[in-house]
């Protein structure tokens, strides 16, 4: 659901450049609050965790389209809403200026569908109140799917209304918002089932990982190899199984407009931050540079991975570090 520069209006970018802003700025002077420095390696590498499982996209039987793991909901539930989005910023951040996934000027947009509602509305709203502390597996995994696609449901409304409220892509919002929703209704369920799976797995394997904070002695290195095994093994491995079939956002502009595409506005923003991209993007696409008719490298899809892995480790820890040195002396 990653969104392009074509679908937004300066302004409308620049409003959710903003509201992404000042909700990171919150979520920073949160955690600084609670005060877990062993939250900072654990960010870092389920950061990098995110980028590799994001690469890999599943299909969707029977629509020609694929999807992928967002994210958010995962992350609040192992880290809390506020570290989560701190975490997904820094994998849209890094994916977006070197590997040109999802615009600039649409960045803001992509933190605010991807991080924020998931990690702020759908989990303390739906995952919480469904799945609290003593619940069992069937109720979790119940929690999560719930919340997995009343999230993916709040970001295609978002995209909907955004790119509405932009007027430059010819999209009518009827027709656009009848193919986001199915689709992405889908993709949420998968979300959920996974989000689930690796839960539980954490819970029997890893406990340690998991809120509440009571966490024992070694719970970091533990906690943080095992986060890192994960992370290389889908960077590195899985990442060669991802569908090429369009993903949700893709999929419903070619059912509307006949093209996966919109066509990019002539302004002097969208132009300066299309040239912006393309001098800072190292693997475009994920892969090494090709003919337009050449087949995919299996070999840059994974050191795309592992070098946004790497990327992402570097720039969530970087960002953890931060906002923890900014916080007040103990």
């Amino acid at each position: 659901m990653h969104m392009a520069d074509a679908l937004l209006s300066p302004a409308v970018g620049g409003a959710l450049w903003a509201a992404s802003a000042a909700s990171l700025a919150w979520s920073a002077r949160r955690v600084r609050a609670e005060g877990d420095d062993g939250k900072v390696p654990l960010m870092g590498v389920l950061g990098a965790f995110l980028f590799a499982v994001q690469m890999i996209n599943f299909a969707i039987p029977g629509t020609g389209s694929s999807g992928h793991l967002g994210g958010g909901l995962l992350l609040a539930i192992l880290l809390g809403p506020a570290a989560a989005l701190l975490v997904v910023a820094s994998v849209l951040v890094v994916q977006a200026l070197f590997f040109a996934d999802g615009g600039l000027l649409a960045l803001g947009c992509n933190i605010f569908n991807l991080g924020f509602l998931p990690a702020f509305v759908a989990y303390p709203l739906v995952y919480r109140p469904l799945a609290p502390a003593h619940a069992g597996s069937s109720r979790r995994t119940l929690a999560a799917v719930v919340a997995a696609v009343v999230g993916l449901q709040l970001g295609a409304v978002a995209v909907v209304a955004q790119t509405v409220a932009s007027g430059v892509a010819a999209l009518p919002w009827p027709t656009f918002a009848a193919f986001m929703l199915p689709i992405h209704l889908a993709i949420g369920v998968v979300e959920g089932i996974v989000t689930a799976l690796i839960v539980s797995f954490l819970r029997d394997a890893r406990p340690e990982v998991l809120p509440p904070a009571g966490r024992g002695p070694g719970w970091r290195r533990r906690g943080v190899a095992a986060a890192l095994v994960l992370a290389l093994l889908a960077a590195g491995v899985l990442s060669q199984f991802a569908s090429d079939a369009p993903d949700g956002l893709e999929w419903s502009i070619a059912r509307v407009a006949g093209h996966a595409e919109a066509a990019v506005p002539a302004t002097a923003t969208h132009a300066a931050l299309a040239a912006l991209q393309a001098s800072t993007a190292l693997l475009p696409d994920y892969g090494f540079a090709r003919a337009a008719d050449a087949p995919p490298d299996a070999r840059g899809t994974s050191v795309a991975g592992l070098v946004g892995g790497a990327l992402t480790l570097v720039v969530a820890l970087g960002l953890a570090w931060v906002v923890r040195r900014r916080g007040p002396r103990r």
